[in-house]
């Protein structure tokens, strides 16, 4: 498929389903925000700078799943446990990971229900629905020259390193999986992206 019909497929694609996912999802919105304000308090929403397409930053969206002042627990948490740094420079993720919410948080996150809200970014054009996994500025040091790849196209909802591990996959794979999906663009593939995602979720695996 020509690059421009693609992209409009991919677009097209992403408006529909970002649609129907918000219209489909609306009955879990409420349940989720009232289990974070009236349990925690504090803000429902978390919005996070990443780098998008072109090299752009946006606000990608989360449900809250995390404490308040949550990089500064962090930044305690990694002096005071060598181990828990190097775990960190390596995934940029713990399995024991202080910052979170208690019980809905980890619910939260172990369902990737804390996502929902990135269908906004999705119809924002901030993100598609499938493509490498949404990074801060800062790590794209981990992508070096191969960062161009990941900056050609926009950050996904999913993407093959949720559908292949996620958190159990190293990055330096992660990179490896960000960079082939962008070098070889597949509407097909997506759509195949797309059906493994709610097994991936399901299955739990990766997912801390």
């Amino acid at each position: 498929m020509p690059a421009l019909a693609h992209a409009a497929a991919k677009r097209g694609l992403d408006l529909f389903l970002a649609t129907l996912g918000l219209v489909v999802a609306a009955f879990l919105l409420l349940p989720i925000v009232l289990a974070i304000r009236l349990r925690h308090g504090g803000a429902v929403i978390y919005r996070d700078r990443r780098v998008g397409r072109g090299g752009t930053s946006f606000d990608c969206l989360k449900f809250r799943t995390m404490v308040r002042d949550a990089d500064l627990v962090l930044e305690r948490h990694l002096a005071r446990s060598p181990a828990a740094r190097a775990e960190w420079q390596a995934t940029r993720k713990l399995r024991d990971d202080p910052r979170i919410l208690g019980r809905v948080g980890r619910f939260l996150r172990r369902t990737s229900l804390d996502e929902l809200p990135q269908l906004w970014n999705v119809l924002k054009g901030e993100m598609s629905l499938v493509g490498p996994r949404p990074i801060a500025r800062e790590e794209l040091a981990y992508y070096a020259e191969q960062g161009r790849w990941y900056l050609a196209v926009r950050p996904g909802l999913t993407g093959p390193w949720q559908v292949g591990g996620r958190s159990d996959t190293g990055y330096a794979r992660r990179v490896r999986l960000d960079v082939e999906y962008a070098q070889n663009p597949s509407l097909g593939r997506d759509l195949r992206i797309l059906l493994r995602t709610p097994g991936a979720l399901l299955s739990g695996r990766g997912a801390y």
